[in-house]
């Protein structure tokens, strides 16, 4: 009986050994686009009053978790029945990004004051806060199917537990560590303030203190920047996978440039669409009104 038990042991620890190997593999295969995650996350998660970036951050990461749970049942379905489909939701969700990067960066250039006004307007404001929070639900939807597809690539061969084991060991670490590192950067002035207390502000930990508050909106005005490169590297990346034509084009040039271009170009279009359609529906919306 006790012999029996022990064998038993061994054989769950040696199938923790094969989720733990299978993990490892698929998680430094996800290593870049989680690198993005992380870059896009943050920078979505910033810009709210002080009391509310827990509360967003947490809406936020249970929508990912969400997302999560939708994912993983459907990409394995699909890669059984529809492999075609993962790469037309890849492509779209690549449009969208791109749509999102461009946006961005046209509104910068662009429209940079009047954003700035509506910004410190409607920070507060609960309907503005739900956007925001649906934006970044929707951007990490993208973010995470991809996260799973890579991880379920690595694990194709492998039996059927431990593909499901390996993809839902990645996606958890992916919510929690992605997440968890956009808290603590969304709290660095708390912490500051906290540790400039200590001691009346003076000596290390006052130095370190001051130091936190004022590199806070300097790595958030670099999470902007850097969240905005990795939606178009993340958007282009997609497209030059899975096109083989923009492939053969960009061969002889580093990857990252590659998708870098593409997912601006792909951007810039998909925002000239999508102006040109709500410039047309307001036009007829005015039609509608005088006929009316």
């Amino acid at each position: 009986m006790a012999s029996g038990f022990f064998a038993l042991l061994d054989d769950i620890g040696a199938l923790m050994d094969d989720v733990a190997l299978a993990t490892k593999v698929a998680s430094q295969k996800t290593a870049g686009i989680l690198g993005d995650d992380l870059a896009v996350n943050a920078e979505k998660s910033t810009g709210f009053v002080s009391s509310r970036e827990l509360p967003v951050l947490w809406a936020i990461s249970k929508g990912s978790f969400i997302n999560k749970l939708i994912i993983i049942p459907i990409v394995f379905l699909l890669n059984v029945y529809l492999p075609i489909a993962i790469t037309i939701t890849l492509m779209v969700g690549g449009a969208y990004l791109a749509y999102e990067g461009a946006e961005k960066i046209i509104e910068y250039f662009f429209h940079r004051h009047h954003h700035k006004e509506k910004k410190e307007v409607e920070v507060a404001i609960t309907h503005s806060e739900r956007k925001k929070i649906n934006d970044a639900i929707r951007t990490d939807f993208i973010l995470s199917l991809e996260i799973v597809i890579i991880a379920l690539s690595t694990v194709l061969e492998q039996p059927l537990w431990l593909r499901i084991a390996t993809v839902s060991a990645v996606a958890i670490i992916a919510t929690v560590g992605v997440y968890g590192i956009v808290a603590l950067i969304v709290r660095m002035d708390d912490a500051g303030y906290k540790l400039m207390k200590r001691n009346g502000g003076k000596g290390f930990w006052g130095a370190l203190g001051q130091l936190l508050v004022n590199a806070l909106p300097v790595i958030i005005k670099l999470l902007s920047v850097v969240g905005t490169i990795a939606l178009l590297m993340v958007a282009g990346g997609l497209f030059l996978h899975n096109v083989e034509y923009l492939h053969h084009i960009f061969e002889n040039i580093p990857e990252f440039i590659a998708s870098l271009i593409i997912g601006l170009g792909v951007g810039i279009i998909v925002f000239g669409i999508v102006s040109m359609v709500q410039r047309i529906l307001t036009l007829l919306k005015k039609k509608t009104k005088k006929v009316a």
